[in-house]
């Protein structure tokens, strides 16, 4: 069952002016999270073009090199991914710890906030964390965010890594995106104090 937790109106009650904030937050959470992987090759990578498609006067044409040119098919890739680009944004501690402020607020707000320790649900067990949450109501939910303390053993994640719709994190890894995107989020009451202390306006 919920525990009767309060939680403290200086981090899921805070005043929210306008979402530029969350944006630019959830934005830096993306980019931060995506890989460089793209490659292109130039017309000195791709095989072939070794030889000179027609002599250079007497065809009317116009006169090429390589087969490999840019402007052929099957040519190189001028200004295409490198494989080296950094996609990174970066936002200040500050910035960040207010905005998952806000985004906590607007989740309370929505009434999609549980404060509940699970009893029961960290054995290991897929089945057992089913149950746990089917207690609460929430076990057929899209998308629910479980917020730990911390991860003190293997239990926490095992029992839940087979669950699509279910993503653990520890509090003091709370972020804009997670908290958005869930449908809803279960604190568990040692880690409303974890999160006290890391949101508290004295850190901020």
């Amino acid at each position: 069952m919920a525990e009767s937790t309060k939680l403290p109106k200086d981090i899921f009650a805070v005043e929210v002016p306008n979402h530029e904030l969350l944006k630019l937050a959830y934005d830096s959470y993306l980019a931060n999270a995506r890989l460089a992987s793209a490659t292109t090759k130039q017309r000195g990578e791709v095989s072939g073009g070794g030889k000179k498609p027609w002599k250079q006067k007497g065809t009317g044409r116009a006169r090429f090199g390589s087969t490999r040119n840019p402007i052929w098919r099957g040519g190189g890739v001028v200004f295409g991914p490198r494989g080296n680009e950094n996609y990174t944004k970066k936002l200040s501690k500050t910035a960040k710890r207010v905005a998952v402020r806000q985004a906590l607020t607007l989740a309370n707000e929505a009434k999609k906030i549980l404060v509940s320790d699970l009893k029961g649900g960290f054995t290991g067990k897929t089945k057992d964390f089913v149950a746990a949450l089917a207690k609460e109501g929430i076990a057929n939910k899209r998308r629910v965010l479980i917020v730990v303390a911390a991860f003190k053993s293997e239990e926490a994640f095992r029992g839940t890594r087979n669950l699509q719709n279910v993503k653990v994190v520890s509090a003091t890894h709370l972020n804009v995106f997670d908290i958005l995107n869930a449908d809803h989020i279960v604190i568990g009451p040692k880690a409303v104090e974890v999160i006290s202390q890391w949101l508290g306006k004295g850190e901020a």
